[in-house]
């Protein structure tokens, strides 16, 4: 694959069908390669005030496009996918050269982003179709809610950025999306494949910009119909925060979190070990869903732990072009920083390590290499560390005896996406154990990180929001309920107690018989106030 090292054209912010640079600079994001800090995709300029012109416009596009037939949307979304499939080659080394992942695992983001597409293309349509009811002439049709504000995130931005802004626009929403500061190259390219699909300007627009400045901009603005978020659990919980004074304006997150691995004994050993591992440091643990924690029951222990540390330890960490690379980089030096404070917070609240981080490259670029960390936490006499996610490619490892320990300690786990069990071979009641496991999606003999496409996917516990699939038209648009009466009014079925066929002309007060010297304040209070 073709390593470019070409600085991209920095063209601005797109709103309303081009690219605009900013007049008024507040800032600039630097574009550098995770994996090798000499690579610089370029130096991005964004202005705050890109975001009211940005909402401005996608207000007026949405006088249109919320009228355009569904099957127009439908095409529109067609055309967007056939250009992302054309462009893959091109995304792939983008995307691998802003998150230093390694190029087989972005190449697997735009396998999984073209799949999401094409569920949006199939069953968009009839999740977004009005149910009629023929024998009450009701019906009840979805409205799209306006322009959506999205906040995306640097975890899988090719699949977030397709898919929410797809999933948007088909809805019948016009939107404005930011992309993450890490990734402002993929935010760029992505607009300028909308821009490719022949809709009206202001449909798409893309602000570029940090998430203190432009970022909180653009979810306060008071023109918004709604806004989207993904993120970690303290990122929505500040959003929340933010928007405390907007309870009207619907608020659409997703926060996976970390999930857990339950490992029983009579697993089968070998697909758990590899498994955990797998799950724990793909994507260097910053992706949604990755395995967090594994809990391990006492007789497989031993021989489990054996084998995750050999396998672990013999991990490839290095640069993303590099086709042998399990693992790249951190996203950024400051995660690596959190990644090396929480590895001395486990230690010193009593988990300590039984293989310890490192933060030396062990390659020959400079980047925010560090290599894996599995920490023993002592569960029942120390810190039992069940509420933060752990950071970075961190796993906890709790052991326990018995089954019910397992499951008791898994559900009290503070993050709950999803929960990869490995059960007995010879598991009697395998329904049984996994209803038992609280957790939004459950996996059998399968990582925490399997795609659940085209189910859906929606944590419990802090982990939860919307679905990852086409779950979200529900979200980005609103039901309308229409009633209305096919036969004349028939007096005979009105209600008891209401009279409505009584002769009433006598209880009719004639004012105008009254002497009008008598209709003084109190008579005219009498006769327009019942008496009590």
């Amino acid at each position: 694959m073709d390593d470019s090292r070409d600085r991209l054209v920095r063209k601005g912010s797109y709103i309303d069908g081009s690219f605009i640079r900013p007049e008024r600079v507040d800032g600039y994001i630097n574009g550098v390669n995770p994996g090798d800090r000499a690579d610089i995709l370029g130096r991005f300029a964004f202005s705050e005030d890109a975001v009211d012109d940005a909402v401005e416009h996608a207000t007026i596009a949405s006088r249109i496009w919320r009228h355009v037939p569904l099957a127009e949307r439908v095409a529109a979304v067609r055309r967007f996918r056939q250009t992302i499939a054309k462009a893959g080659e091109k995304l792939i080394v983008l995307s691998t050269r802003e998150t230093g992942r390694p190029s087989w695992e972005t190449r697997q983001e735009l396998g999984q982003t073209l799949l999401a597409l094409e569920q949006l293309i199939e069953e968009g349509p009839t999740r977004l179709a009005p149910k009629v009811l023929e024998q009450t002439l009701g019906r009840a049709d979805r409205f799209p809610r306006g322009v959506v504000g999205m906040l995306l995130p640097f975890a899988q931005p090719l699949y977030y950025i397709c898919v929410w802004t797809a999933a948007a626009m088909l809805a019948g929403n016009t939107l404005v999306f930011k992309p993450s500061k890490f990734t402002p190259g993929l935010g760029q390219h992505l607009a300028e494949m909308w821009d490719q699909c022949k809709l009206p300007r202001g449909v798409i627009n893309m602000v570029q910009g940090s998430g203190s400045g432009v970022g909180r901009r653009l979810l306060g603005h008071p023109r918004l119909g709604a806004l989207m978020v993904a993120g970690s659990h303290e990122t929505v919980s500040e959003v929340r925060r933010l928007l405390l004074d907007r309870s009207e304006l619907p608020l659409i997150t997703q926060s996976a979190g970390k999930g857990a691995a339950v490992v029983l004994d009579g697993c089968e050993l070998d697909r758990a070990v590899y498994d955990t591992m797998v799950g724990a440091f793909l994507g260097s643990g910053q992706r949604p869903f990755n395995t967090g924690r594994v809990i391990v029951q006492a007789g497989v222990y031993d021989e489990f732990i054996d084998a995750l540390l050999r396998r672990t330890a013999n991990l490839t960490v290095g640069y993303g072009f590099d086709k042998s690379v399990f693992m790249g980089p951190l996203i950024s030096e400051n995660l690596r920083s959190r990644f090396r404070k929480y590895g001395r917070a486990l230690t010193q609240g009593g988990a300590g390590p039984l293989l310890e981080g490192s933060f030396n490259n062990r390659t020959e670029r400079r980047g925010f290499y560090v290599t894996p960390a599995i920490h023993l936490v002592d569960w029942q006499s120390g810190q039992a560390f069940l509420d933060a996610e752990p950071v970075g490619p961190t796993l906890l490892v709790y052991r326990v005896g018995t089954v019910d320990e397992a499951v008791a300690l898994h559900n009290q786990l503070a993050h709950r996406p999803v929960a990869s069990l490995y059960p007995s071979t010879q598991e009697a009641d395998l329904q049984g154990l996994v209803d038992r496991l609280r957790a939004g999606v459950v996996h059998i003999n399968l990582p925490t990180t399997t795609s659940t496409l085209p189910l859906p996917a929606v944590g419990m516990g802090r982990s939860g929001g919307v679905g990852t699939g086409v779950e979200l038209l529900d979200a980005l648009t609103t039901p309308r309920t229409l009633l209305s009466a096919d036969r004349p009014f028939n007096p005979a079925q009105a209600l008891p107690g209401t009279n409505w066929e009584a002769d009433l002309t006598h209880t009719l007060v004639e004012v105008d018989d009254l002497d009008e010297d008598t209709l003084v304040d109190d008579d005219l209070s009498n006769v327009l106030e019942p008496e009590v």
